[in-house]
């Protein structure tokens, strides 16, 4: 057991002494997300499994405060109304039901944050072709190569590992310090 726990640890830390070589991206996104919460725009996100979690971590982090008091950002997570969600699904399909609600939601200058660890979950891949259609900025916070999606975004951030676990553990850490940078960009307006 102590070996699996331990070698669980050092994975963990060597995907994130791989992730310091993206710190660039990451500021990237995090102007991107204070850009446009500083115009009045929105951020959407979306993901399936463990990533539909981290998109209402994401949402909530934006909408109330990560470590300082500050403003709202809006943020939406397009994984939490169960109507919408299988009213979509069983309605157009489960590939559509991120896509209908960027249409619905997204504007010309918002974000959508898409979160694949596979880089090529279809809904999110529909979704990020919408976002793309209305004029939405595109973040993608992918796994293993970035898959169909990386392509079709302005900004990927890609964990190029094959362990679900680590990507999602890097997906977040990454989440974390863009919330933390876009809300130092928000406190300073």
């Amino acid at each position: 057991m102590e070996d699996k726990i331990l070698s669980a640890i050092e994975s963990h830390i060597s995907a994130a002494r791989a992730l310091t070589a993206q710190w660039g991206l990451i500021g990237q996104i995090a102007s991107a997300v204070a850009g446009a919460a500083r115009k009045g725009g929105k951020v959407l996100i979306c993901g399936n499994g463990g990533s539909a979690a981290d998109s209402q971590h994401i949402a909530a982090e934006l909408v109330g405060r990560f470590k300082k008091e500050r403003r709202a950002v809006s943020a939406l997570a397009l994984t939490t109304d169960t109507s919408i969600l299988t009213a979509l699904g069983n309605d157009y399909s489960f590939d559509k039901i991120f896509a209908r609600q960027v249409e619905a939601h997204g504007r010309r200058g918002d974000v959508l944050i898409a979160i694949s660890t596979s880089g090529s979950s279809p809904n999110v891949l529909s979704a990020v072709n919408k976002a793309r259609e209305t004029g939405l900025t595109v973040v993608g916070l992918l796994g293993r190569d970035g898959g169909t999606i990386k392509p079709a975004c302005d900004l990927a951030l890609v964990i190029d590992n094959a362990d679900t676990a680590r990507i999602q553990e890097m997906h977040i850490l990454a989440a974390h310090i863009i919330c933390g940078l876009v809300e130092d960009s928000i406190a300073s307006e």
